[in-house]
């Protein structure tokens, strides 16, 4: 009995071992269950907000050049020297008025030769007139004149008269051309450049202009708008400009065209504005700014700027339902600071995320909290 004793110990030993150690490693991996769960299964609870349409406007102040209603570069048609100049820069012209007289010896000496030919074939007409009412006067009567030979003095009259009436017509055109040497305004306006002095010579096509004038009762303002806010409604159809030169006024301008088209570099559209200029303090040429109101024709998708993530590849925004998270791209409309206007597959009603990140993934389990 003692024998068999002795050799069963060794084994109940083992035993014993084997389970204590299994109790253990029962105990541990319970233990790390138990110490797991709260951390794999944690929600996160993120504020939402549910989309409301609202009125999108957006003011925006925009750099704007101020140009002459017109602007002209006098020209001489005939060349010769400058005889007299009646005008000087600065001054006020009205429209027909003579600005300075061009002398051209060449071209008076052209019209006394085209008279004196005007004159001869005048002559010749009228000789052969009477020569022609005297042949067939006399070819009344039978056998006196042969049938050809009136025919003949005919045709000598009638070439004496077109002839004739060439040279008088030549002579017109030199007298019209004579005109020109006489500078006018073509409208009213004041002259901005003066080029020549008395005695310069004019008329050659590379010269530079006589005189430059412009008419500055009113004025157009250019604007260059972003291609983003060329369909929207522009308040009032006006624009408040204010220059450099008067800081402290503002003036009032009304659009009256557009170019119709997106300039392929700056990726904008030139906009036009009137503005009433009868006193003379805005200046042609000077830089302005203009402050333009956008609205945009019906409400639109308004969201906090917070909620628009934008990457490299896309913008989107977070979508809620049911607790899981989905983005949805979106495309950008007007910037209002702190909030911004949304184009996507959202729509009134939906929840979005307040305050977007990449780190929330799509088909995130998360807590709603709305704000309110």
């Amino acid at each position: 009995m003692k024998r068999i004793f002795k050799h069963k110990l060794p084994i109940i030993n083992a035993v014993a071992s084997v389970s204590l150690l299994l109790f253990v490693a029962a105990c541990t991996q319970n233990s790390q269950e138990k110490n797991s769960d709260p951390i794999e299964n944690k929600i996160d609870s993120v504020n939402v907000f549910t989309i409301e349409t609202d009125t999108v406007k957006k003011t925006l102040v925009l750099p704007a050049e101020l140009l002459p209603r017109e602007d002209a570069q006098i020209r001489a048609k005939v060349p010769g020297y400058v005889r007299r100049m009646l005008v000087d820069i600065g001054s006020r012209v009205s429209k027909g008025q003579v600005l300075a007289l061009i002398e051209a010896p060449e071209l008076n000496t052209r019209i006394q030769e085209l008279n004196d030919k005007a004159n001869a074939s005048r002559a010749r007409y009228l000789s052969s007139k009477d020569y022609y009412e005297r042949i067939y006067t006399a070819s009344r009567t039978d056998g006196v004149i042969a049938t050809g030979e009136l025919q003949r003095v005919k045709n000598q009259m009638m070439a004496d008269s077109l002839e004739y009436k060439a040279n008088q017509s030549s002579v017109a055109s030199a007298k019209q051309i004579g005109n020109y040497l006489a500078i006018v305004a073509p409208y009213s306006g004041v002259v901005t450049k003066r080029n020549i002095v008395t005695g310069s010579f004019v008329g050659s096509p590379n010269d530079k202009p006589l005189f430059e004038i412009s008419d500055n009762s009113v004025l157009r303002l250019q604007v260059s708008v972003p291609e983003i806010y060329t369909d929207a409604i522009l308040s009032n159809g006006v624009a408040e400009v204010s220059t450099r030169s008067l800081p402290d006024k503002k003036f009032e301008a009304k659009l009256v065209r557009k170019a119709g088209r997106i300039d392929h570099d700056s990726r904008s559209e030139i906009w036009e504005f009137e503005i009433a200029n009868t006193d003379n303090k805005l200046k042609p040429g000077s830089y302005a700014d203009a402050k333009l109101f956008f609205l945009r024709q019906e409400e639109g998708m308004v969201v906090p700027a917070s909620a628009v993530v934008t990457t490299l590849e896309k913008k989107f925004v977070i979508k809620v339902s049911n607790g899981i998270t989905r983005w949805i791209d979106i495309r950008s409309g007007f910037n209002m600071g702190d909030r911004t206007e949304i184009f996507g597959d959202v729509q009134k009603g939906d929840t979005l995320v307040s305050k977007g990140t990449e780190e929330l993934k799509t088909d995130t389990r998360i807590i709603a909290l709305i704000k309110k």
